[in-house]
């Protein structure tokens, strides 16, 4: 047995934790769940919606399974998520997005792996207030440094990209090709107008890629690259890219095929993961038995994947396209009229999910 933290998170979360716990079990993968709390839920109870015994399930099994959680206002915190990277190391963002029939969108057949930097970049949180004295006497200093001066009411943010990081990243992004059978990497960036960070991050991408022969290489301006991305997706498959833009082209290629509603996600660092659905908590729908469970069920799919188990990845996939392909077993937002009355609630669908994975 495998033991997995599985934190169940507050609004929806513990209605599509529920969902995706009884579909991989289903899938017969040997896995111990630990559960754990966090989120709005448990504030009241333990003066934190991050109680330090979640923390230490996380970092004594190396992996979790993660419901949609929210963070509450006034906490310290200033994203739930985003403290939870930071304190596992989590450097790794990885999106992937595939169509699969009977989802609705303007596109098929596309098959994509965003791989987004977590740690760096605009959204290492190193910024400087308007008006503070710490900010006013950078920006002096700027202004003797730089041809190009900058208004004292201003706010400053800091664009860290390192040769560490990138290369770590852009690492990953050539060995997630290589061990799924993916056959390029695209490094996105902006090294046409920000030489000394987006220049860096471009330099550094060609370096790894010289060390992988058997995967083609290729990068791309940002903006151009999320016009190639509506124009011809097809064109693409495992792009890496920095914090700011991987968040951005992550929702976008979610989109390409059918939004968030299908969207897993993992964040993955040197010795720990954390598997999560990419959409919010939801909290109007909590209780309701409403929501859709895919990106859970397939962040679950993710999971075991890293796991190593590829035959149970297999068979929940299929049985999750099936029911999909079907149309019939699915929640409201799954059917082309939002108020069809035959639209089931998120633990039919997972039960329509585990009969194709039992009947094989």
């Amino acid at each position: 047995m495998t033991k997995v933290t599985l934190v169940t998170g507050d609004g929806i979360g513990p209605e599509i934790a529920e969902a995706t716990r009884r579909c991989i079990d289903a899938t017969g993968a040997g896995i111990e769940w630990e559960i754990a709390e966090a989120g709005v839920d448990v504030m009241e109870r333990e003066g934190t919606p991050l109680p330090e015994k979640t923390l230490e399930s996380i970092r004594t099994n190396g992996i979790a399974l993660k419901a949609p959680i929210t963070t509450p206002v006034g906490t310290g915190f200033r994203s739930i998520n985003v403290h939870m990277r930071q304190e596992f190391g989590l450097y790794a963002c990885l999106r992937p997005c595939k169509s699969y029939k009977g989802v609705r969108s303007r596109y098929s057949d596309i098959d994509l792996v965003v791989v987004r930097e977590n740690t760096e970049d605009l959204y290492a949180g190193i910024e400087f207030e308007k008006g503070k004295a710490e900010t006013l006497e950078l920006i002096e200093w700027l202004n003797k440094h730089s041809k190009r001066p900058i208004r004292p009411n201003t706010g400053v943010s800091i664009k860290p990209i390192s040769v560490e990081g990138t290369e770590r990243i852009v690492k990953f992004a050539f060995e997630y090709a290589r061990k799924m059978g993916r056959r390029k990497v695209t490094s996105v960036h902006k090294a046409n107008i920000m030489k000394f960070s987006d220049g860096l991050w471009l330099e550094v991408s060609r370096d790894v890629a010289k060390r992988y022969p058997d995967i083609e290489f290729e990068d791309r301006i940002v903006d151009n690259m999320c016009m190639q991305l509506i124009q011809k997706p097809e064109l693409y498959d495992v792009i890496v890219l920095p914090n700011l833009y991987g968040d951005i082209l992550s929702d976008l290629c979610a989109g390409l095929v059918g939004g968030l509603g299908v969207a897993p996600g993992a964040n993955i660092g040197e010795n720990m993961a954390i598997f999560e659905a990419t959409h919010g908590s939801a909290p109007k729908y909590a209780g309701q038995n409403k929501v859709n469970p895919t990106a859970l069920i397939l962040s679950g799919l993710l999971l075991l994947r890293h796991l190593g188990k590829m035959a149970e990845a297999e068979h929940l996939e299929k049985a999750v396209a099936a029911v999909i392909a079907e149309g019939k077993d699915v929640t409201y937002d799954m059917k082309p009229d939002r108020n069809d009355p035959t639209a089931v609630g998120t633990q039919e669908m997972a039960d329509a999910i585990i009969r194709k994975i039992k009947a094989g």
